[in-house]
């Protein structure tokens, strides 16, 4: 299992060709209390970069980007009852989408956890 992450504040976990996709500690603490999160419909294809989903809490309402191209295989249904898992379980049980990965090279261009730890201690 690896997990990469984005400049926007996304993490994907790889496991095969599934990819389970969130939001991180650090873009739940900027988002304050999370309210409301649209997730995608299994059977939605999604392309990297393109919106996937909607996050709303107290301050803003914000996309969340795909990390990676393929098609959504499940939601995390436990965001309708229970958004507040983004913020207090951001990159386990606040999860928001699994996806079938139509292209794995697309993992190239994403950041490891050291360079994503780098990357936060420059903005």
């Amino acid at each position: 299992m690896t997990t990469y992450f984005t400049k926007e504040h996304e993490w994907l976990r790889v496991e095969g060709d599934i990819a389970t996709v969130g939001i991180t500690d650090y873009a739940q603490a900027q988002l304050g209390d999370v309210v409301f999160a649209d997730v995608p419909e299994a059977g939605r294809t999604v392309s990297k970069g393109g919106e996937a989903a909607v996050v709303e809490s107290v301050k803003a309402a914000s996309d969340v980007y795909s990390p990676a191209s393929g098609e959504v295989v499940e939601a995390n249904a436990a965001l309708a009852d229970e958004p507040a898992l983004v913020n207090t379980d951001p990159q386990g049980s606040g999860w928001f989408f699994k996806l079938k990965l139509s292209d794995v090279s697309e993992l190239d261009g994403l950041m490891d956890e050291a360079a994503y730890t780098a990357f936060l201690a420059t903005l």
